[in-house]
């Protein structure tokens, strides 16, 4: 636990020095308050990237430490006195266990919430010119409702060309559309300029015999301003890496629902994004068992050739990770399936040098 301490911390204070090296010119030219670079910023960026790389060095720090012991014939004398390979592991397990559960609640709570503060900081003073590409946004925002936009305008939260469509048995009963609309941050609804509404009304049951016609009738209405409240945000045209990285675990399980009803086309990104937090954390055991298996037997050449061996086969893991998300995202497999199967294959892995090790 104090080489995984040790190291992580390490390789974030270098990550820092480094960040800091690309962005000094941005602190200094838009003077940016000291107390939002530490707090709003810093502080979030040790959370969010210590427990992506916690269980990497969770590995390294396992194979530099028992590779070490090994060395020095420490395991040689363990297994004479009559302890198993198992009671060598078991406190392995429980500090994998600690850094790995620690690792599932920060990222399904805590982690969520360091995004939002680091990502509101990074869109404030560094993408501050950042404006949504979209155009021609189709949204469904209801039962047979639908909102269209020509374009939306992410630093004024405006959307331009706006219509909202209601349909009853494939036929438009209500359609109302403006200019532009700005979203009330103190209301939190949305206000519309230069609107018009249309509520269209047919005859439903009609006399056959006598060959009546549908009789149709339609009230018009403009307005100068109209408030409205609707359900769609701001927060629905944020880059989707922004949307899905601030959501805490119940708030990101309810927004799938919620996306799945309105057919939007990034389901698999979320359903990936909400595996992910999962299964990661949980190839913190997997490579536990695989780092004390090939490092605990004393070899030739000392502790460099275990620790090449190690890092050869975090690469392979995480080359495997980005791999099956890619195919997870494009729709080629379960997302669940995909984001799990590195931790399949490399419980085999496990299984195997398990079974070789030492004994």
């Amino acid at each position: 636990m104090g080489t995984f301490v040790f190291s992580i911390s390490l390789i974030l204070a270098i990550f820092i020095v480094f960040d800091i090296k690309e962005k000094i010119q941005t602190f200094v030219t838009d003077n940016i308050p000291l107390e939002e670079i530490i707090v709003d910023y810093y502080c979030m960026f040790i959370p969010v990237y210590g427990n992506m790389f916690s269980p990497l060095f969770t590995f390294i720090s396992i194979i530099f430490f028992t590779s070490k012991m090994a060395h020095r014939t420490e395991f040689v004398a363990i297994l004479s006195s009559g302890a198993g390979f198992n009671r060598i592991l078991k406190p392995y397990l429980i500090g994998a266990f600690i850094i790995g559960f620690s690792s599932l609640l920060l990222n399904h709570f805590v982690i969520p919430l360091a995004q939002k503060k680091k990502i509101g900081f990074e869109d404030k003073w560094i993408n501050k010119n950042y404006i949504s590409d979209d155009k021609n946004v189709h949204k469904i925002i209801g039962p047979n409702k639908v909102l269209y936009l020509e374009s939306y305008q992410i630093k004024s939260n405006t959307a331009f060309k706006v219509s909202i469509e209601q349909f009853v048995n494939n036929r438009q009963t209500y359609i109302l559309k403006a200019d532009n609309m700005t979203w009330d941050t103190i209301g939190k609804q949305w206000i519309l300029i230069n609107a018009f509404e249309r509520q269209v009304t047919q005859q439903e049951r009609l006399d056959t015999l006598t060959f009546q016609k549908p009789i149709h009738k339609e009230v018009h209405k403009t307005y100068d301003t109209l408030r409205i409240k609707i359900d769609f945000t701001p927060a629905d045209m944020w880059r989707y890496e922004s949307k899905i990285e601030v959501m805490p675990y119940f708030e990101l399980k309810n927004y799938i629902v919620k996306e799945k009803q309105k057919g939007s086309n990034l389901i698999e990104f979320f359903e990936v994004e909400q595996y992910r937090r999962t299964s990661f954390p949980f190839a913190t055991f997997i490579l536990t068992i695989i780092g004390v298996a090939i490092s605990s037997r004393k070899v030739r050449g000392g502790v460099g050739i275990q620790i090449a061996l190690g890092l050869f086969l975090s690469c392979i893991y995480i080359m495997l990770m980005y791999i099956f998300t890619t195919i997870a995202t494009t729709g080629f497999a379960s997302p669940m399936l995909a984001v799990w199967t590195p931790n399949i294959i490399f419980s085999f892995v496990a299984f195997y040098f398990y079974k070789t090790a030492q004994q």
